[in-house]
């Protein structure tokens, strides 16, 4: 087997190993986050039904026109209030953080801290 020696290589073997231990119920559906170099993603889980409950993104209208001038940070944050809206909306209140094989630092901390403060509890 080749050595992966890439860091997108080791942050998703990281994020394997981290997949082996958290999986997402319909009771606690999976936080899921996903960030690229210029945006941030998060999804709410349903693993046993293979089901996407809730998505927000930096790439949405609701997001793009509050996030002018704002860091990347900041911008995490406004998808972690919105992914806790919305997920409160659907009646999920409680969730498994899912930090996709990243450190939890940067734009994955204030979108988890945000996403509390949108009614998620992990």
């Amino acid at each position: 087997m080749a050595k992966i020696r890439t860091n997108k290589g080791r942050r998703v073997m990281r994020h394997i190993r981290v997949r082996r231990k958290v999986g997402g119920t319909a009771e606690r559906p999976r936080l899921s986050v996903y960030r690229s170099l210029n945006h941030v993603y998060a999804q709410v889980i349903d693993d046993s039904r293979g089901v996407t409950l809730a998505a927000a993104s930096s790439l949405e209208s609701a997001v793009k026109s509050q996030k002018d001038g704002k860091r990347k940070v900041d911008v995490a944050g406004l998808v972690g209030e919105l992914i806790g809206e919305r997920a409160t909306g659907k009646g999920i209140s409680r969730v498994v953080f899912d930090r996709g094989g990243y450190q939890y630092h940067g734009r994955v901390k204030a979108l988890a801290e945000a996403a509390r403060k949108g009614g998620l509890v992990f």
